[in-house]
């Protein structure tokens, strides 16, 4: 077997980065400060271009407008994430190939959202902090505690089923977490894998804990790098 190649993501070398993690394949980052730009700043200029050549597509102008209308109700759901300390976001899709092909029929495609948040917390070891986060809540199930490179870390799962005045089809959405408290004991943060796939949890899981793995508060590549 020959080595798998490791791309270096610019980002690394940002000097306002506080969490460095490596994203598995299947995922595509969402840029939030491209889809959420004001609207006269230059991200937002660049948004209207990218965007141009998919109105353009559009065969009447009705058809423009619902496209319009689902880019806002995207950056709604973004906004209101951002709200809730998300500072990065992420779309997963991959194909469901559990079983092989002896298991029969069409392969079908896996969505998933993965998010990271910031959330504060009160001053506490940083094992208490993450142990408070999965007991204070309701509904966390199958929690665990591991001991990850980067510190103490406790996963966790949660079901919700969307409100019913929602618009949003009546289906269950698991989320996976793993909850990892900062160094400086006044915060954590928060890695969640959520999707309608309920039936891959195991997988997911794997996939969420492969990510945690990687977590760095200290820069992986030092100081000069």
């Amino acid at each position: 077997m020959g080595s798998a190649a490791i791309i270096i993501h610019e980002s690394v070398k940002d000097p306002h980065s506080e969490l460095w993690f490596a994203e598995p394949a299947g995922f595509t980052a969402l840029a939030l400060d491209a889809l959420l730009a004001k609207p006269g700043t230059p991200d937002a200029d660049k948004l209207r271009v990218a965007a141009a050549p998919l109105l353009n597509l559009a065969p009447n102008g009705m058809a423009r407008q619902q496209f319009v209308a689902l880019i806002a109700s995207g950056q709604q759901m973004l906004a209101t994430l951002c709200d809730f300390g998300t500072v990065h976001c992420s779309i997963g899709l991959h194909r469901d190939d559990v079983g092989g092909p002896a298991s029969g029929g069409a392969q079908q495609p896996l969505l998933s959202l993965f998010t990271i948040s910031w959330r504060d917390t009160n001053v506490a070891p940083r094992a208490v902090t993450a142990a408070r986060t999965v007991t204070a809540g309701e509904g966390h199930t199958d929690i665990a505690l591991q001991e990850l490179p980067c510190g103490p870390a406790v996963l966790s799962e949660t079901t919700h089923r969307p409100a019913a005045d929602s618009g949003l089809p009546q289906q269950p959405i698991l989320q996976i977490h793993a909850h990892l408290p900062h160094p400086d004991c006044k915060r954590l943060a928060v890695l969640t894998l959520s999707t309608t796939a309920t039936a891959r949890r195991e997988e997911y899981r794997a996939i969420l804990r492969q990510v945690a793995e990687t977590v760095r508060f200290e820069k992986p590549l030092g100081a000069d790098s």
